[in-house]
């Protein structure tokens, strides 16, 4: 038999995740650790953040990091996008600043062992956001930009996966270059199929 495991309230996770030296992400009264990124995820998230800086410079919107976390409306999961975007400035939920509620934009680069928690899990709970207009996933083992885009109450699917295309992200008048978006990253070469 296995022990239960404990339920930690927000305010404790926050305690705890403000004290702690890696980041954590909350679901539901359970603390869930995150893995280290790789280098193909680093290179992608930081050209992401690059292609918008330029964008909004000087406009109501601003680009973050994965620093900022994204507390749901829900009270019950807190989470670090890989890069988000707030127009009018961050509604932050205290005096640390390190919790805001509104992203218009919220960017999630897929990795092995996060792909389908991003797809599905983070995808449902990143819908209840009222303020969200664009939930982008990108792929760090091919070329893929997908955008999720609000239309009322519904969410418009469009994907990029030609290096030389364009995604848009009309909400905040920005376009992502899939050839900036992965500068520098290479990509496996795909396995070539057994013979039978």
């Amino acid at each position: 038999m296995s022990a239960a495991r404990r339920h930690t309230t927000p305010a404790e996770y926050l305690a705890a995740e403000r004290a702690a030296e890696a980041k954590s992400e909350y679901w539901d009264g359970q603390i869930v650790g995150m893995a280290g990124g790789s280098r193909w995820h680093s290179l992608i998230a930081t050209a992401t953040s690059a292609a918008l800086q330029p964008q909004l410079r000087g406009g109501p919107c601003e680009v973050h990091g994965s620093d900022l976390r994204v507390h749901l409306p829900n009270g019950r999961a807190y989470f670090y996008p890989d890069v988000s975007v707030y127009c009018q400035g961050p509604q932050l939920t205290d005096e640390w600043q390190d919790t805001a509620l509104n992203p218009v934009v919220v960017v999630e680069v897929l990795s092995p062992s996060t792909e389908s928690v991003d797809r599905t899990l983070k995808w449902l709970r990143y819908q209840t956001i009222a303020s969200l207009q664009h939930f982008v996933l990108i792929a760090q083992d091919f070329a893929s930009i997908e955008v999720y885009t609000r239309q009322g109450e519904q969410w418009l699917y469009r994907a990029w996966t030609d290096l030389a295309a364009v995604a848009e992200l009309p909400a905040i008048g920005c376009r992502l270059p899939l050839a900036q978006v992965y500068d520098r990253v290479e990509f496996a070469a795909p396995a070539e199929p057994e013979e039978r």
